[in-house]
């Protein structure tokens, strides 16, 4: 089948993914809002029904492009929505009271993922430098980080909500505080072992492609920052018993810098990751 057609049914299927994202997150929003728990199914399940068309857009995408959806915004922003929602899902499904989190989780995964989709879609071919099974742990570990910290994102907020709201119905059906807390701080522990693997297995590809492990390039500095503050953030809490509402908003205060070292430094400032990113 010609590869212009293939990538007509490529767009076509994205676009129906943020469809039925944004569905899913009118349902979540809802359930938050109006404190009505029962429209949490229906969320996590057009959730489920969009990650469908996402996989076939993937798919054929890593079809004609002949490597994995890694390359420029287009492809890097689509796979880690993918992986955030499929990581969220999955955690929902084995942790019910958990599923109101996708207020946070998936809202901002299809806001990524349709950013992504109004950047240029041209199709690219890997670089030699851009080759090698460390730079397929480099990209994967990356994306689970990336939905480990949205999940303990989502579980923070939940905990400040039901702080300030617990009396509700709605509330008092999720985990208690301590729980939630709880979560948020596991969570950031896997994404902590994640962000190193991909810092670790970002340096060994360094040195592969470009011949030295650590050279101060602004994502790899950025990278250092955001690994310091979560384990700091961990620190604080394991050493010092930093716990409930400042824990919360301190892990708030990491994802900002989280969300500057993903999301803004590889598209705006020129580095020896741009052909990666741009």
């Amino acid at each position: 089948m010609d590869n212009l057609y293939l990538l007509k049914y490529e767009v076509i299927s994205h676009w129906i993914a943020v469809g039925f994202y944004i569905l899913s997150t009118v349902f979540f929003a809802y359930s938050v809002s109006f404190k009505k728990a029962g429209a949490l199914k229906y969320g996590m399940f057009l959730a489920i029904i969009g990650l469908i068309p996402h996989s076939i857009a993937l798919g054929i995408r890593w079809h004609i492009a002949g490597h994995g959806p890694y390359m420029a915004k287009y492809e890097v922003l689509s796979s880690n929505t993918w992986v955030v929602i499929l990581m969220f899902l999955l955690i929902g499904w084995k942790i019910p009271k958990l599923r109101a989190a996708g207020v946070i989780v998936i809202p901002l995964s299809f806001l990524m993922m349709t950013f992504g989709l109004f950047t240029n879609p041209e199709i690219r071919r890997l670089p030699p430098a851009l080759s090698g099974v460390w730079l397929v742990i480099h990209i994967l570990f990356n994306k689970l980080a990336v939905g480990a910290i949205l999940i303990s994102l989502g579980s923070a907020v939940l905990y400040l909500l039901k702080k300030k709201q617990g009396d509700k119905e709605f509330y008092r059906k999720l985990p208690s505080l301590e729980v939630l807390d709880a979560y948020s701080y596991k969570f950031i522990g896997f994404g902590f072992i994640f962000w190193s693997i991909t810092v670790a297995a970002g340096s060994i590809w360094a040195n592969e492609a470009w011949g030295r492990y650590w050279g101060w390039d602004p994502i790899e500095t950025w990278s250092l920052i955001t690994w310091l503050l979560y384990g700091l953030y961990l620190h604080l809490r394991y050493f010092f018993k930093w716990q409930g509402t400042k824990a919360a908003w301190m892990l708030l205060a990491c994802f900002i810098v989280s969300v500057i070292t993903i999301f803004i430094i590889p598209f705006v400032i020129q580095t020896l990751h741009s052909s990666y990113f741009m």
